[in-house]
């Protein structure tokens, strides 16, 4: 079964996030992530709006939190603390 991670994010440091993003982007396509959404339009109808909105579907839950807990995604995160705000969550399809 396929899950969806789902980041909402705000960005308060454009060069570090930029690294963190090319990190990150190689860690998910590693683990058979697919984008599915980064940025873009939105409408926030609830909660914090945050303006960079990213979903990426993976083959499955195991696999998009073998990508978070993996060594590229973990150095990427480093880049991220304090260059922005966010929240993350893998959900799984139904």
């Amino acid at each position: 079964m396929g899950a969806l991670w789902i980041a909402n994010v705000h960005v308060t440091d454009e060069a570090a996030y930029k690294k963190y993003a090319a990190l990150a982007t190689e860690a998910i396509a590693a683990h058979g992530g697919v984008f599915l959404a980064r940025g873009g339009r939105y409408v926030q109808l609830e909660g914090r709006d945050r303006a960079r909105n990213v979903v990426a579907r993976f083959p499955s839950l195991e696999a998009a939190q073998a990508c978070y807990n993996s060594p590229t995604y973990q150095e990427a995160l480093s880049h991220a603390r304090g260059a922005a705000e966010r929240d993350l969550v893998i959900v799984e399809e139904a």
